[in-house]
Parts: structure tokens; sequence; C-alpha cells
């Protein structure tokens, strides 16, 4: 890799936040994408940093709730027995 090529490495991740915003200049954003296209390094970099925001921003699933009979053994098997609700007779 030569200086220039990683002198625009550091200019690129520098700013990558503000690209993937959205908040930057469209020259700046033109020359980015240039970038990326030429360097796996920073556009595997970047990908990564998008997918990680997705997902950050991504709503919580609900829980999964475990069927009744599996958590009584479960908590059973744990000696947890004192959490289970009294059942009656």
């Amino acid at each position: 890799m030569t200086k220039d090529m990683h002198s625009n490495c550091d200019a690129l991740l520098q700013s990558l936040s503000e690209y993937i915003d959205g908040s930057l200049s469209d020259e700046m954003c033109q020359e980015i994408r240039k970038h990326l296209e030429t360097c796996g390094d920073c556009r595997v970099v970047f990908n990564t940093t998008r997918r990680t925001i997705d997902l950050v921003r991504m709503p919580p699933k609900e829980p999964e709730s475990l069927p009744e009979d599996v958590r009584e053994r479960l908590i059973k098997r744990l000696d947890l027995e004192g959490l289970l609700p009294a059942r009656e007779s």
C-alpha cells in the first residue's frame, strides 16, 4: 500500500460515521465511494461498521417463552424450585 493510499484510508476512517449518517457533502461522499471501490480493507471496515449500526438500530425481538413443562424441568434441574408457583391439589 502506498503512503498516499494509506493517508486516504486514514481520512476515510475519520469520516466514516458521518458518511454512514449521510452528513457529509456530496463531494466528500463521492471521494469516499471512489476510495471504497479500490480499497478492500476500507470496504471491510465500512461494511462491518454499517452492519453494526444497523443491528444496534433494530428493534429488540420479543423474547421467546419456554413451554411450561420445559421451564419446570429446568428450574428443578437447577434446584430453584422455590421459583415455581405453588400447585393447587
